[in-house]
Order: C-alpha cells, then structure tokens, then sequence
C-alpha cells in the first residue's frame, strides 16, 4: 500500500539486523566500480520487463527524496530542512522494504569513515538527524528499510565489488540531492516562512516548491503544521551515475489540508522579515547529483569581451572547462574562446576554433553551421542565458569524455566561470 506522510513518525522503530561488520573506521577503503549504462532507459517508462535491473530501476523506478521539518524537538539549522531519506517507490506508488536482511548494517558511521568520506559524514551529522537523538539508528534504519530495495545498488551490479560501498553510494547519493533541494529557499522566495501566527494554502505551498522543478511534490502535515516535502523523480540508468529526471508523485500522498497550513519556525529561531526577497540561488554541489537550482536573477554586469577560457564550478570548485565543441571536458587543454560585444552592449556572443556558439535544443554547441549566435550575458562573473547562470549536464564527465552542457535541468548543476587571458 502506499506511503502516508509521515511514514517514520507513524511506525515504531524497530532492531535492525545484527550484521554488525568490523571495518575499521580509519582505514581507507578503495572502492570498485558501479555498472557502466551506456543506453540507459528511463525508469517507470518502459513497456516491457528490463532485465538489466543494474542500470534500470526496477520494481522501485520512482526514486523520492524526503525531508523533514522538525520543530518540536528542533532537528538541524533553524534556516534548513533536513534529510529524511532516498526511498524506491514502485511506479504505481507501492513500495517494498527491508529487502536484504543479510545488508542490514548497524554501523553506518564506520562504512562511510572507511571510505575516506568524512565530508560526508560531517554533513550528516549536520543535516541528516533524527528527532529522537539517535542519528546512527536513523541512518541504519533508512539504509535497511530502503537502500537495500535500489536494484542498482545490488553488490552484483559492481565491477571489483569491496564490501558494502554501496552503502556510501546510497548515502552519498541522497545528500548530493539533497543539497539541491533547498526547500527553505523555495519556500522564502514565494514569500513562505516559519512564522507562530501566519498560515497558508496547499496551493500556495505546492506552487512555491513546484517551481525551481516544474513537478509537482508532496507535502505531509502534522496536527496542521507542515513538515515534510517529498521530491519524485524517475531515473535514467543508476542510481550511483545515472540522471534523476523529475516528476510528478506516484499516486495522490499530501496530508496537509487546502488551508490553514501553518509552517512553524524552529525553537529559537525569530520569524524572518519579509520587507525584502532572499536571494533565489540554491546551493550548488559536486557530482552527478544537484537538481533544480534556482537560477540567479540579479542584473548583467559587464560583457565578456576579448579572449578567455569557460571554466566549469561544480560547488564552488573549478572542475575542468568548456572545449571548442561547447562540451564540458576535466581533463586536457582548455578551449580559447573570442567574446564579442554586441551592438546594443547589452551582451555578447562566443566563439571558438569550432565556430560561433548557440543555445541549441537546450544544449550549448560551439560548430561552424551556427548561423545565429545565441546572446549571453555576464552575471557575477559567470556566462547567463536568458538571466540564469544555471547550467547542467548528467553527469560529471571523466577521463576523455566529454559531456554535454544543457540549460535544461539535469543531474549535475554547474556553473560557467570566465577567465580572460
């Protein structure tokens, strides 16, 4: 049967498996290699049996990213939702759980910390709490209960399998999306806080989150205060590397009732003033993994002009460039592009060795055939479209791929950085 928000205040917590495994907590582990999908199909949209259930998600196609808005007690920033979970829902909205008694693991920590991920864990440790205080039986419980149910984490599915890294995938995986869906932001920048007195429609609340993705979520409530946000996706080849392509829920969930919603700030957190809009950016992350930044809305500066290399951020670092066909490339030379000014001064064209470059099916082609030049826009240093500074590809390209850059939501957010040389 399907899920009713919210599912983990609704059952009691249970002992997990007794799998306890003795890695060392200190000692870095290497991992293998997840399957390579180089024709991947779309989950939840298959007419027929997929038997390579390594690169289709099957029967849980519909992979849904929870989040929590804990108020009493607090959980996380007063500012900031916090990870509920990665859940494989099936296509029509039932789900299994539990799926793999023998990967029940009881020490999540240890795993992560053996891989060399502390980043990651420390981010957990901030955003991945439970209400209760007992993190380690969260994380245990959402890796038992759903990540053992991902088809593509089977540790059959890796090249060089090394003991239980699909557990660091399933985790690392939810909190680079996570990290895309900043919900506090979406909520803000429709004018929604957390305040004691005011309250707002469903309508409201699905318009304001629906936004940044074009897809409908889900919204559970709680004695009529909102406090959980489920995001729908499907996803096109695994979950480790593939795209997460969002989409509307599996089936009607929401709890909350059409109005009256209140959404209460956080113990000792003041209702923010709302004289001013928050900035609309969402935060941007690494990997294959940020969905739906909200693009930056903030007016033109200068032009680019003269000479100069495209090079790519993925959050807040530099990873590789733009090569003269317009790809996104990590390794290797960087392209020399030519800015050019147009006339009216409000922007500027590119061109490379390939020739002029265009916004073209949503993708950035640089290619001799291009007749007319898209006109770009310089924001806070970085190459805009239409406003939004926002690009993205499906993933993170490696060694000698090249990966195309779309303007059109993806996987992985980055943005286009100038340097003029």
């Amino acid at each position: 049967m399907p899920y009713t928000v919210p599912s983990l205040r609704s059952i009691a917590r249970f002992a997990l498996g007794s799998a306890q495994v003795g890695l060392l907590p200190y000692k870095t582990v290497d991992a293998g290699q997840p399957p390579s999908c180089p024709n991947p199909q779309l989950s939840c949209h298959n007419t027929t049996a997929v038997q390579d259930t390594c690169c289709f998600n099957a029967p849980g196609g519909q992979l849904l990213q929870t989040q929590f808005w804990d108020t009493n007690p607090t959980t996380g920033p007063v500012d900031h939702w916090t990870v509920h979970g990665l859940w494989p829902d099936h296509c029509d909205g039932t789900y299994d759980a539990n799926c793999d008694p023998a990967r029940q693991y009881t020490n999540i920590s240890a795993i992560i910390a053996s891989y060399g991920k502390t980043d990651l864990l420390d981010y957990m440790n901030t955003y991945w709490k439970d209400y209760a205080g007992n993190d380690e039986s969260f994380w245990e419980h959402e890796w038992g209960k759903h990540g053992t149910c991902i088809s593509t984490l089977d540790p059959n599915c890796y090249t060089g399998y090394t003991e239980q890294e699909e557990v660091v995938d399933f985790f690392q995986k939810t909190v680079d999306l996570f990290k895309g869906l900043d919900s506090y932001q979406f909520l803000a920048v429709a004018g929604i806080y957390p305040s004691t007195d005011k309250t707002y429609t469903s309508d409201e609340i699905q318009a304001a989150l629906s936004a940044p993705r074009g897809h409908q979520v889900t919204i559970g409530c709680r004695n009529g205060a909102l406090d959980e946000i489920w995001y729908h996706f499907d996803v096109s080849g695994s979950v480790q590397t593939g795209e997460f392509v969002p989409t509307d829920p599996d089936g009607t969930k929401s709890t909350c009732p059409a109005t009256g919603v209140k959404y209460l700030p956080k113990s000792g957190a003041s209702s923010p003033s709302q004289t001013s809009a928050p900035s609309t950016t969402a935060p941007s992350t690494t990997l294959s993994t940020t969905i739906a930044p909200t693009a930056t809305q903030t007016a033109p500066s200068a032009p680019f002009s003269g000479k100069g290399y495209l090079n790519v951020q993925t959050g807040g670092s530099q990873s590789g460039c733009i090569i003269s066909a317009g790809k996104w490339y990590t390794t290797g030379a960087c392209a020399t592009f030519s800015a050019a000014v147009t006339t009216s001064g409000d922007g500027f064209t590119l061109k490379s060795s390939k020739g002029g470059c265009s916004i073209v099916d949503a993708t950035l082609s640089c290619d001799a055939s291009v007749t007319s030049p898209t006109v770009f826009t310089n924001i806070n240093e970085s190459l805009a479209v239409d406003g939004s500074t926002a690009f993205y590809a499906s993933n993170v390209p490696t060694g000698s791929t090249q990966g195309p850059v779309y303007t059109t939501e993806h996987s992985t957010s980055l943005e286009i950085v100038w340097q003029s040389v």
